[in-house]
């Protein structure tokens, strides 16, 4: 049996498919498209099941690539699940009594149904479903409310066979269902609904912003620190320092397998970050220097996603983000930017045209330094003074925003106008929250660890094969002279490509002074993405765009860098 899930976007229907077929499941893109679509397995009647969660859609009269998509997975379903917003009745009837007119099986999931007390709604579950003529289950996916219902209910759902209906008639249908089913009393609007309608309004909207972004970085990074200092960096200096200096001492303390396994001991001493290990460096930065930061941006995100606060950050900056060619839901990705690059070009496929995916990746890989790079960022230029880490954010910015304003003017093609609906603030589970930051940290672990170790093992090779010298002797002339870098840094920049946070951790071995350092951080944060955003964004945008987005990093990162080095 393939039960599909078919709904509006934002009605909790992504939640209810975690809640049916659990959190380890299947993502893919429709065939041709990058359109995505999640798929997962429950049981019913003891028999396994397969369980699609079907693209948002608002009709059966596809107006995007997403409906289109939902429409063609109709097809292949054996039941369908319509997953109703019952605070918003009115709106959600509209797909339902569509797809009661396609002849396949129906059951109704009325979901958000612990809100419609909190908003004085009282629907009559009886008569609603004796007019619709298939069972109607109150759920609530957030806490479990209702799922085990709906799932013995799939059985009986049915095909009514309903009569095909205009636009007009089901309209009139639906003022017709709602006046005899629904009945809202009044009461006042409590205190964080107060708080939902200045979240979106510019007034008041652009200082909620600032204080909920500026309070979530100081989390992340009190939590990311907090971590490293009291967590990682013990367990690797009291505990495995001790097991790596056994293995030097028995492999003979160099020599070319030596400084490949272990790495090269400097004085005498492992230094995880500049030592380049397979297990000295390879497990200390994904482990010990990306990971903590993973970890708390991706638990803030979390909370922020499930609270209900992004979709209304994406309805603020739309206006802005229209600037650069985007609509508002492009500063998911850029936000996701900032924890690690990868996830961020992924997410990209939230945005409906080609055009505005080329846009938001290439800003991403150039403008969004991650969290890792972050971290060097903080800790090597910080040392300088906090103005120095201050220019090099405000450059950062000024990028994202003349680059964007350049790509949209000279690109072809329209951004679409953003239609999203903003559910209301609510307080997740916390279990769904752990859950969620679990999923994000096994696939960082699973997409980043090998890259890391392979880019370490190859880092080791070209530098006993002298591969660095020769084309640090090639580039010393835009290194020294456009950009005013010493030659020795040339290496740190090529290693950038495997791996940011290392290449300015070795930025540091170098003799630099406060404005060669903020001309190399930010060089290395637009030059060229790390090996594993490189794979990512060569897949999502295809070789054609993936050499058009690498050639405007190359260039941007060598003409704002030498404009730097005559204006610092």
């Amino acid at each position: 049996m393939k039960i599909l899930l078919m709904g509006n976007p934002n009605v909790g229907k992504s939640v209810l498919f975690s809640r049916l077929s659990g959190v380890r499941v299947l993502s893919s893109n429709y065939p041709g498209t990058t359109v995505g679509y999640t798929r997962g397995f429950t049981k019913v009647n003891n028999e396994p099941a397969e369980v699609i969660d079907v693209p948002g859609t608002y009709t059966l009269e596809p107006t995007c690539e997403a409906e289109e998509i939902a429409l063609k997975m109709l097809k292949t379903g054996d039941v369908v699940i319509s997953v109703i917003d019952a605070t918003n009745l009115e709106r959600n009837l509209y797909l339902t009594l569509q797809l009661l007119e396609k002849d396949i099986p129906v059951i109704v999931a009325l979901n958000l149904w612990d809100d419609t007390r909190h908003r004085g709604i009282n629907i009559d579950l009886d008569k609603l479903q004796s007019i619709l003529g298939v069972p109607v289950i109150p759920t609530s996916a957030l806490t479990g409310y209702g799922i085990k219902n709906l799932v013995k209910s799939i059985p009986k759902a049915s095909a009514p066979h309903a009569p095909a209906r205009s636009l007009d008639e089901r309209w009139a249908l639906i003022g017709n269902i709602t006046g005899q089913v629904q009945q809202i009393t009044h009461r006042h609007h409590r205190w964080y609904e107060r708080l939902e309608d200045a979240s979106v309004k510019p007034r008041f909207g652009y200082i909620i912003a600032a204080l909920v972004l500026s309070a979530s970085f100081f989390i992340i990074r009190f939590i990311g620190e907090g971590l490293i200092g009291y967590l990682f960096d013990p367990l690797f200096n009291n505990l495995w320092t001790p097991v790596l200096m056994k293995l030097s001492n028995f492999m003979g303390g160099g020599g070319f397998l030596h400084d490949v396994i272990v790495g090269k001991l400097i004085s005498g001493q492992i230094h995880f970050v500049e030592s380049f290990g397979l297990l000295s460096s390879g497990l200390y930065v994904p482990f010990a220097m990306v990971l903590p930061y993973i970890v708390s941006f991706y638990l803030i995100l979390g909370l922020l996603e499930d609270i209900g606060y992004l979709p209304r950050l994406a309805v603020l900056l739309d206006t802005t983000m229209h600037r650069l060619g985007l609509h508002g839901y492009a500063i998911i990705p850029t936000l996701l930017g900032l924890g690690c690059n990868v996830p961020a070009v992924l997410a990209t496929r939230v945005l409906e045209s080609k055009r505005e995916r080329f846009i938001a990746a290439t800003l991403v890989c150039i403008a969004i330094p991650c969290v890792s790079a972050q971290a060097m960022i903080f800790g090597l230029v910080g040392k300088y003074g906090v103005q120095y880490v201050a220019i090099v954010y405000a450059t950062l910015f000024i990028v994202w925003l003349v680059l964007g304003t350049i790509l949209n003017r000279t690109m072809k093609g329209l951004s679409p106008e953003l239609l999203i609906e903003i559910p209301p603030y609510r307080l997740p589970p916390w279990r769904t929250v752990f859950q969620k930051l679990e999923m994000r940290i096994r696939g960082f672990l699973v997409e980043a660890v090998p890259i890391i170790l392979a880019a370490v093992l190859v880092i080791n090779v070209l530098f006993v094969m002298g591969v660095f010298d020769y084309i640090a002797n090639f580039a010393a002339p835009v290194i020294t002279g456009i950009l005013g870098l010493p030659k020795e840094s040339v290496t740190a920049i090529i290693i950038g490509f495997l791996r940011k946070d290392a290449a300015l951790g070795m930025l540091a071995l170098s003799p630099m002074t406060a404005k060669q350092m903020v001309i190399g951080s930010i060089v290395l944060t637009m030059f060229f993405p790390c090996i594993a955003t490189f794979v990512v964004l060569l897949k999502e945008l295809g070789l054609k765009d993936f050499l058009k987005s690498a050639g405007i990093m190359i260039s941007s990162a060598i003409i704002v860098g030498g404009i730097l080095n005559i204006l610092l």
